[in-house]
């Protein structure tokens, strides 16, 4: 199983590169910030998840594939950039949501296999797969997706949770890969068609039921009272 683990890893690489390929082209950037863009989207996640885990060196270091992958996929993005520029908006998110699945259970299984606890190990199968995408929106200077209402960390989070609830009843490896990735990509996939989110808390200003006449109006009244004003004068005319 090893073996489908590594190229799981590469297909996570290769879409999470598309999506950082995708996000340079709407930002109207030159190839050397698609490269950017696509390597950080790709191996950001993995490289802070083994730096954390005390993994050294980290794995593309080991392994150069990954870099050359990157490569590859920015080389063939530059040569098809037309037909990527003609994409919709929607597919960066869908790529995107492919991305999160694959790469949170790559996460969740290196941390199980390093000998972590079942909670850091989704915690390092959601850094895998939000950390890199967090890199590539700051360099974009968009808000980053996790910091929104939008169900993103929150679908990592469970299909980390069902991969190490799986592996510890002894699941096989194949079934819990499948079941970890339909349920993140499932909760990302309805999150975008159904516009599901989280509820945002935010300070509400609520004004007193009895003011001081003599009291500033706020912004709101200012409003308010500029409405009845001409109201009045188009009345009196």
């Amino acid at each position: 199983m090893s073996g489908v683990i590594y190229w799981l890893d590469m297909a996570g690489v290769i879409v999470f590169a598309l999506s950082g390929v995708i996000l340079a082209c709407r930002s109207r950037m030159d190839p050397f910030g698609m490269l950017v863009l696509a390597a950080v989207t790709g191996i950001g996640g993995g490289t802070l998840r083994d730096l954390v885990l005390g993994v050294r060196p980290v794995f593309w270091v080991t392994d150069p594939t990954y870099l050359w992958v990157i490569l590859a996929t920015v080389g063939v993005s530059l040569v098809g950039f037309h037909y990527i520029h003609r994409l919709s908006r929607g597919v960066l998110p869908i790529a995107d949501a492919f991305g999160l699945a694959l790469f949170t259970v790559i996460g969740t299984h290196k941390a199980l296999l390093l000998g972590t606890s079942g909670v850091v190990a989704v915690l390092m199968g959601m850094m895998t797969g939000v950390a890199g995408g967090m890199i590539r929106d700051v360099l974009a200077q968009r808000v980053p997706m996790v910091l929104r209402e939008e169900i993103y960390a929150t679908a990592a989070m469970a299909g980390g949770i069902v991969y190490v609830a799986l592996q510890a009843l002894d699941a096989p490896l194949t079934f819990a890969i499948a079941a970890a990735l339909s349920v993140t990509l499932g909760l990302r996939l309805a999150a975008i068609h159904w516009h599901l989110a989280l509820p945002v808390f935010a300070w509400v200003t609520v004004p007193p039921k009895h003011q001081d006449a003599n009291a500033p109006l706020s912004t709101p009244q200012k409003a308010k009272e500029r409405v009845r004003m001409i109201r009045r004068e188009r009345t009196r005319r």
